[in-house]
């Protein structure tokens, strides 16, 4: 799948799944724009990459601020004179039974989780409309379907698919797609920070009976980023070993 010498922004791409999604694009030759909200974090993926012989530079960044956004922007076309690839990655969970759930939780997981995309799509837009090309791939989670404790959570994932829609609708005349990716379970450090036992019994909802990785969820990106995928739009692909059929 053809993204050689693409340029690609992966916000949140400092570990876990963003990480293993920048490291699946620069390994098929797109050059990579690495962010996180911790310097150290984004420096240490960017040393990595490079070992590596990949092409990458990097930005620590809050994407859910406007004008963090724009500066992460502008530092790709600073150093790259063009952006192809957007994977609005970044996200976080506060979850909680609705009835105790504060409204500082609401907001909280509703600006990280929708504000940061919507600030990136429209930070790249423009340029992306210029050059009439580019790739938008925005991470929702099968959790949109609705999951007890995940009011906020859900009510954000399934916000990031309508966003998704409507920007295919917008960008298509441009040739650019716009595309959402729902993972279930991923081997994250976060995942590993459960129990062992709220892990295997968590595995066990899945019908693949595995936990996706980091790099699964890169493997969907890379199609959708590539100039392959370019005739889909607006969809969502559910890369979650069957957890999203409820046959759990």
């Amino acid at each position: 799948m053809n993204v050689k010498d693409r340029v690609a922004i992966v916000t949140g791409s400092g570990q876990g799944i963003g990480e293993g999604i920048a490291r699946v694009l620069a390994g098929a030759g797109a050059k990579v724009v690495v962010n996180d909200l911790l310097p150290e974090r984004v420096d240490e993926v960017v040393a990595d990459f490079k070992a590596h012989g990949y092409d990458a530079t990097g930005l620590a960044a809050n994407v859910a601020l406007a004008n963090e956004a724009e500066n992460l922007v502008a530092t790709a076309m600073d150093t790259y004179g063009r952006v192809d690839i957007l994977v609005n990655n970044v996200g976080m969970a506060r979850d909680g039974w609705l009835a105790k759930m504060s409204e500082e939780d609401w907001d909280t997981v509703l600006t990280v989780n929708l504000k940061s995309q919507f600030l990136m799509c429209r930070a790249v837009a423009k340029h992306m409309m210029d050059q009439n090309y580019g790739r938008i791939i925005n991470i929702s989670s099968r959790a949109w379907l609705g999951g007890p404790g995940q009011a906020n959570y859900a009510a954000s994932k399934g916000a990031v698919i309508s966003l998704t829609r409507t920007l295919a609708l917008e960008m298509a005349r441009y040739g650019i797609t716009a595309n959402a990716i729902a993972p279930a379970l991923v081997d994250t450090p976060l995942f590993r920070g459960l129990k062992e036992d709220v892990q295997e019994r968590l595995i066990k909802t899945i019908p693949a009976r595995r936990i996706g990785t980091p790099e699964d969820i890169g493997n969907a990106a890379l199609f959708l980023a590539s100039d392959e995928s370019s005739y889909v739009t607006g969809q969502t692909l559910y890369v979650c070993g069957g957890r999203s059929l409820g046959a759990g």
